[in-house]
C-alpha cells in the first residue's frame, strides 16, 4: 500500500512538472506572437501609408512595385488575422482599417 502512494506522489510531481513546463513554453510562444503581431501591425501601417501616396509616374515598373508593395500589405494582413484568430472577414477587416483612418 505504501509502494502505491509514493508511486502516486512520484507519478503527481512529475505531472505537475512537465505540466509547468509546457505552461511556460505556451507562455512564451504567445508572447512572441504577439511581438510578431505589433511588428506586422507596423509594418502594415507602414505600408498602406505609401501606397496612399499618389504617384504621377506612369511606368510599368513602378505600376508593378505598387503592385508588389499591395500584395505585401495583404498578406501581412493575411497572416496577422491568422496568427491572432481573428474571426472577421476580409471585408470587415478592410472596412475597419479604413473607418480607423
Amino acid at each position: 500500500m505504501i509502494y502505491l502512494i509514493i508511486a502516486i506522489t512520484v507519478l503527481f510531481f512529475l505531472a505537475t512538472y512537465y505540466c509547468l513546463k509546457f505552461a511556460i513554453i505556451i507562455i512564451n510562444i504567445r508572447d512572441a506572437i504577439e511581438e510578431s503581431l505589433d511588428i506586422i501591425d507596423n509594418k502594415y501601417t507602414n505600408i498602406s501609408k505609401i501606397l496612399e501616396i499618389p504617384i504621377f509616374y506612369d511606368s510599368y515598373e513602378v505600376r508593378s512595385a505598387l503592385n508588389e508593395l499591395e500584395d505585401a500589405r495583404n498578406s501581412l494582413l493575411n497572416v496577422a488575422n491568422k496568427l491572432s484568430d481573428n474571426n472577421l472577414s476580409d471585408e470587415e477587416v478592410d472596412i475597419e482599417y479604413y473607418e480607423e483612418n
